[in-house]
This record gives structure tokens, C-alpha cells and sequence, in this order.
């Protein structure tokens, strides 16, 4: 049988003294603080009563770190899945603010539909519904826990929901540790439920794509 539920998990707090855009730059690991939400949210789909057969994760340390509460609480080993990673952005490992100050970097904001920044919201939808739906079908039903990025989240969020994947950043409903829920149900992806499980008061969230 395939799956029953499919979760999508948004990593916690990053350690970003220095407020990079980090993208898909290595050494970019949880903070303390991160860590307490992976496992805030990790206790969110244990509440949930429900079991969980499968754990996939993002190849980022970010990710990896996120995944590691729900393989201790679920018994699980994580299979990481490159499909789920952060999308790539011309723009890793620069402050914004300062970035978008020079004129000389507006060209990469010249198709913002696209976007002409990074990958295209096309490519990273597809590769998600590709990786969500192997999880779905391969697991031994149960839950599946996927643990992904904000975009690559939100974007799926907004293909599921047939809203058009042009957005601004600013806006997304994607918190740290947040959890995503979908069914699939006669093979169309459908959102059941979205939570914000642990307690971000405080916490820094400026290196997402």
C-alpha cells in the first residue's frame, strides 16, 4: 500500500551570524535553537498519533540536522534525496540588502516569474511532485516526513492549490520547523493541514532562498 499522509518539514533556525543569503552553501548548520524546533516538530508528528515508515531529507546539512529527531523518535534512517534540495540563486552568500543596492545586480530581477535569480519555480515544482510522489508510492503505508526548504515547500504549496507560483518572498506561509500536510487522493496531490509547531519568537530567518 502506499502511503497514507505525506509531511512536509521545513528545517530550523540556521546558525547565520553574518544574515547570508546561504542557498545551498555548505557549513551552514542549525543554531541551538534550530535544533529545539527540528525537535519541537518532530514531537508535533508523534502527537499526531500516527506512524511514520519513511523519512527522506534534503543532501544539506540544514536538513540533515532537521531529519535527525524524527529518525531517533520514529526509529528511522533518513534517505536523502537531492530532489528536495534548496533551489540554486545567483545571489548565495550575499547580504540582500547590500546586493540589491547595486545596480549592476537589478538584471537578475528582470523576469521575477521565472524567477531570473535562480532555478526556475517550474523546474523546482516538478522535481518536488517527482520526489513526494516516489516517497508516496514506496512506502509501506503510514506517514511519510519529508524534510525540505521554504521555497521548495511553498512553491508545491501554491501548484497544489492552482494559484500561480509567482509570489514574493516576504509573504510565504512557510515558518522554521513548520509542517505541510498532503493526501493524495486519485493521483492529485491535496494539502490537508499546515502547523507551526515550534517556537520561533526571536529566531533569524534571512538565509532562505
Amino acid at each position: 500500500m502506499p502511503a497514507e499522509r505525506l509531511h512536509l518539514v521545513r528545517h530550523g533556525e540556521v546558525h547565520n551570524p553574518h544574515r547570508v543569503l546561504y542557498g545551498r552553501l555548505p557549513g551552514f548548520s542549525l543554531s541551538d535553537a534550530g535544533r529545539r524546533m527540528a525537535r519541537e516538530a518532530a514531537e508535533y508528528v508523534k502527537g499526531l498519533d500516527r506512524p511514520v515508515t519513511a523519512l527522506v531529507c534534503s543532501p544539506l546539512e540544514r536538513a540533515q540536522e532537521s531529519a535527525e529527531p524524527f529518525a531517533e523518535i520514529f526509529g528511522l534512517t533518513p534517505v536523502i534525496d537531492d530532489r528536495v534540495i534548496e533551489p540554486t540563486n545567483v545571489f548565495e552568500g550575499r547580504r540582500m540588502v547590500r546586493a540589491l543596492a547595486n545596480p549592476w545586480n537589478w538584471r537578475h530581477l528582470r523576469k521575477p516569474a521565472l524567477p531570473s535569480w535562480g532555478e526556475a519555480y517550474a523546474d523546482v515544482i516538478g522535481r518536488m511532485n517527482h520526489a513526494m510522489t516516489d516517497a508516496w508510492e514506496s512506502a509501506d503505508s503510514g506517514d511519510v516526513v519529508i524534510v525540505s526548504h521554504q521555497l521548495p515547500i511553498w512553491v508545491t504549496h501554491l501548484a497544489v492549490a492552482g494559484l500561480p507560483s509567482r509570489h514574493d518572498p516576504r509573504e510565504r506561509r512557510c515558518a522554521l520547523s513548520s509542517v505541510t500536510t498532503f493526501e493524495m487522493r486519485d493521483g492529485t496531490w491535496a494539502e490537508r493541514s499546515y502547523a507551526e509547531p515550534a517556537s520561533t519568537s526571536g529566531s533569524v530567518d534571512v538565509g532562505a532562498v
